[in-house]
């Protein structure tokens, strides 16, 4: 299928790491908006504290829709991820103890980059922010901006691994390659360890065609990467933010729910180390 040649099948990991996910970092990037980023932050973290692991969160979209999900403001917040990034404020200071801790984030973030810019190190910023914290935690899960720019670069720095939620349409797929690009440049040159951790179809309809060839191109294409996990249209994602909540809280019983229970099993087996086929 024409679509195929569009994703050549590129090295793009080796293992994860082997034992105990103390303290591993797993960002979620892609710079195409509405694919379900937000959603998987949340939700993945709150069916991994559901596993009695240790989970933070980390808002770093200055849009703060992961920090709204979990009911608070970033309009009234004082101190937030900029702060952290910019002014280099201890990282605990800014974490909130919701359904799972979380790193909030303000409009003020939308800066940073533009602060950022002219500072020694500035894409490790993250890193060494979170470098005090880290290991009190199992997993720390970044929500990232919709963009491949300095925000995003700090997360994939930071990162031990990246997951992709990739949004089962064409236009979706092409973006994998550029982030490719993106990840390969900062193997070479600040993270030689970070590659993409999974691929996740997100809005899967099983009922069309479109969303059913989407899935056969990943696969074909990435293999063993693409999680056995498809996030399915429901309206159920939308309906637990209004309420300041995860899914998982919010519908625990529901399809929408289990989704991501069924994803968390899958990045847990993960830590057992898959190859890229």
């Amino acid at each position: 299928m024409g679509l195929a040649r569009l994703l050549p099948r590129p090295g793009i990991r080796t293992e994860t790491a082997k034992g105990p996910p103390m303290g591993r970092v797993i960002s979620f990037a892609n710079q195409k908006g509405g694919v379900a980023k937000t959603t998987t932050t949340l939700n993945l973290g709150v069916a991994l504290a559901e596993q009695e692991l240790k989970v933070l969160l980390v808002d770093l979209d200055p849009q703060g829709n992961l920090t709204m999900s979990q009911g608070l403001n970033p309009d009234t917040i004082e101190r937030s991820m900029f702060d952290v990034l910019v002014h280099r404020l201890p990282i605990d200071e800014v974490i909130h103890h919701a359904e799972v801790d979380l790193a909030v984030s303000s409009i003020d973030l939308a800066g940073a980059e533009l602060a950022l810019s002219s500072m020694i190190g500035r894409e490790r910023a993250l890193e060494k922010a979170l470098a005090p914290v880290k290991e009190n935690y199992d997993y720390v899960l970044i929500d990232t901006p919709p963009s491949l720019g300095l925000l995003t670069i700090n997360a994939l720095v930071a990162s031990n691994g990246v997951i992709v939620p990739v949004q089962c349409e064409y236009l979706s797929l092409r973006g994998l390659v550029q982030l490719e690009n993106t990840l390969s440049m900062i193997r070479e040159n600040l993270n030689p360890d970070v590659g993409i951790e999974g691929i996740l179809p997100t809005m899967y309809d099983s009922r069309t065609l479109h969303s059913r060839e989407a899935v056969e191109i990943l696969q074909e294409n990435f293999g063993d990467l693409v999680f056995e996990t498809k996030i399915r249209k429901t309206v159920r994602y939308a309906e637990a933010p209004v309420k300041g909540t995860s899914v998982l809280k919010y519908d625990p019983s529901g399809n929408a729910a289990q989704a991501y229970r069924e994803l968390a099993k899958e990045v847990l087996d993960g830590a057992q180390a898959r190859e890229h086929a």
